[in-house]
């Protein structure tokens, strides 16, 4: 697919920075739904290195709350400053139920590739992510996921490779929706999977990181034939 504005970033920056699947190309591809405009307070929830926030702000001119439990907002500052961002992305280090503004505080609320580290509690949009959003504003998320829940039991194929940690967090787009469905601060606007899927893991296999390395058996023996990235958007009622 045609991802023009995250392919102008330098190579080597990105890949450096990345911690999963390109979040550029996965983020560009989340956005086309959404109405970001100028002066929007963002927040970036599970930013990483901050790939996502400094999209956000450069391609969009919105404000970010680039946060993240991981990586220190130190470092990211020191990131966002390379970029000459600093007026327009706030590093903040916070873990995401215990996260630091106001009710109402966003007019978007984005989670690329880390939602499912957290999100799949049963009243975690509920209880801290909606309440931070506007109403009338928009929910996005983006994780890795499944084509289809694994009902018999993980694939021979993939045994190898998983753990009890991908058990708790991939899951199908008709699981996604269901969770979401249960909320009443949000009416869902779309449930589904991103294209991006074939190319976001190409870059990422293609990094010198440890991690990177680790995943490139797994998705080898996956073929294409069980995973999919799972795109999810919602208006905050």
């Amino acid at each position: 697919m045609k991802l023009i504005k995250s392919n102008k970033y330098d190579t080597d920056f990105v890949k450096e920075n990345m911690m999963g699947p390109n979040a550029l190309k996965i983020l560009e591809e989340l956005s086309e739904s959404l109405k970001l405009e100028k002066g929007m307070r963002v927040l970036d929830l599970g930013c990483g290195k901050g790939l996502t926030s400094i999209f956000l702000a450069k391609e969009y001119d919105v404000t970010v709350f680039a946060t993240d439990l991981w990586i220190g907002a130190t470092e990211n500052y020191e990131r966002i400053k390379s970029m000459g961002l600093e007026d327009r992305i706030i590093p903040i280090h916070a873990e995401a139920h215990d996260l630091p503004f106001a009710h109402e505080f966003f007019d978007v609320a984005i989670s690329v590739d880390a939602y499912h580290y957290f999100g799949v509690e049963a009243d975690y949009l509920t209880k801290y992510f909606a309440p931070l959003v506007k109403k009338g504003g928009q929910i996005a998320v983006a994780v890795p996921g499944l084509k289809q829940e694994f009902t018999n039991g993980v694939p021979a194929e993939l045994v190898p490779y998983w753990c009890d940690d991908m058990t708790l967090t991939l899951h199908s787009c008709d699981w996604w929706y269901h969770l979401w469905k249960t909320s009443d601060s949000v009416s869902i606007q779309e449930c589904k999977e991103l294209n991006c899927l074939k190319e976001s893991w190409q870059d990422w296999l293609l990094c010198d990181n440890d991690y990177a390395r680790r995943d490139i058996g797994m998705m080898e023996a996956e073929g294409g034939n069980y995973f999919n990235m799972v795109s999810l958007i919602a208006t905050k009622l």
